[in-house]
């Protein structure tokens, strides 16, 4: 079976092609239980977390407890997740976490849906919370100068300064700042060797870069820093905050963002996009994609034709079966 080509394994999300048809047989039969609207939010932080370890069951059962479902990764470097859950759940998770010092000051980018973005819970252990690869970098140490949403247009807008969208192919494919160079990566550990390949790069008087929520311009910026590049900036809070907090008609951004959820991609004010997920890659599918000869619902897209075996098809035809029969039952339930 081929490797799940949409989002990337570093960051939180989780790929369908993970689950088989019976687990989200059992997720879809509860996921209609949590009222409307379900908080979502998005946090990370960096720190000194050797014994992250510990750590793992007693959050766990606190996220379990509330009925918080998500991913959360945690590494001797910190903690990054996506959660979802109602907004006093998902507050109790983010005040466990704070109730440790060392992550006290733990914000959350939250934003609202009308349904269950998650399947199910899962807190992850990782050698690093957004894997870069690259040995000695620490953005507790130094990293790249933020932004205000406010002030990036001024930054996108000047002759003088690289912008670079830090984040994977597919999801520049669905929306980016105006004039923002992709590097055409398939994962984020890319990005160093893409900027190696660059000299340009390494040489400009200004360096700026934007990725979702941030995390990734931690790390790249923290990077690229030490890689002698004079003077480097990145997009506070990420595009996130700044759809956020720009109005659209002030705005330079273009397209969806896409999202490591259910929800797949969100527009200005994180109003949910038009796009919806491939169930067998668990990439972006647009509306136009739907009318295709390769699109079949829980069983490939234009993206994904070509990327699994007729074996690999057929179990995906057999698990959208018992999930169609799953929704169906919901609905009737629902009705009684």
């Amino acid at each position: 079976m081929g490797a799940c080509p949409g989002p990337d394994p570093n960051q939180p999300w989780i790929c369908p092609v993970g689950l088989d048809g019976h687990t989200q047989m059992r997720h879809l039969a509860t996921m209609n239980e949590l009222e409307s609207p379900v908080r979502v939010a998005a946090f990370y932080r960096f720190a000194d977390l050797q014994d992250f370890r510990e750590m793992r069951d007693a959050l766990r059962d606190v996220a379990e407890s509330q009925g918080v479902r998500g991913t959360i990764l945690m590494a001797s470097e910190g903690v990054n997740g996506t959660i979802a859950g109602s907004a006093d759940g998902v507050e109790a998770v983010l005040d466990h976490l704070r109730s440790d010092p060392r992550l006290a000051d733990l914000t959350a980018r939250d934003s609202e849906t009308d349904s269950m973005p998650f399947r199910r819970l899962r807190v992850r252990l990782k050698k690093e919370i957004v894997t870069l690869g690259q040995p000695g970098v620490n953005p507790n140490e130094i990293v790249g100068t933020y932004v205000d949403p406010k002030d990036w247009n001024a930054v996108i807008d000047d002759p003088d300064t690289i912008v670079i969208d830090a984040r994977n192919a597919y999801e520049v494919a669905i929306g980016t700042f105006e004039g923002a160079i992709d590097p055409d990566t398939e994962s984020f550990r890319e990005l160093p060797d893409w900027i190696n390949e660059h000299e340009e790069v390494r040489q400009a008087p200004r360096v700026a870069m934007f990725c979702t929520g941030g995390i990734r311009c931690e790390k790249s910026t923290s990077w690229l820093k030490a890689q002698g590049v004079r003077e480097v900036l990145h997009l506070q809070g990420g595009i996130l905050n700044y759809l956020e907090k720009i109005p659209e008609a002030e705005s330079k951004w273009q397209g969806d963002c896409f999202v490591f959820d259910d929800r797949v991609s969100v527009r200005h004010g994180l109003v949910p996009g038009d796009y919806s997920m491939c169930r067998a890659c668990g990439g972006p599918i647009a509306p136009e994609d739907v009318k295709s000869l390769h699109f079949e619902r829980g069983v490939s897209c234009p993206a994904c034709i070509d990327t699994y075996t007729d074996d690999d098809r057929a179990r995906f035809r057999m698990r959208q079966g018992q999930l169609d029969q799953a929704e169906t039952s919901a609905i009737t339930d629902d009705a009684k």
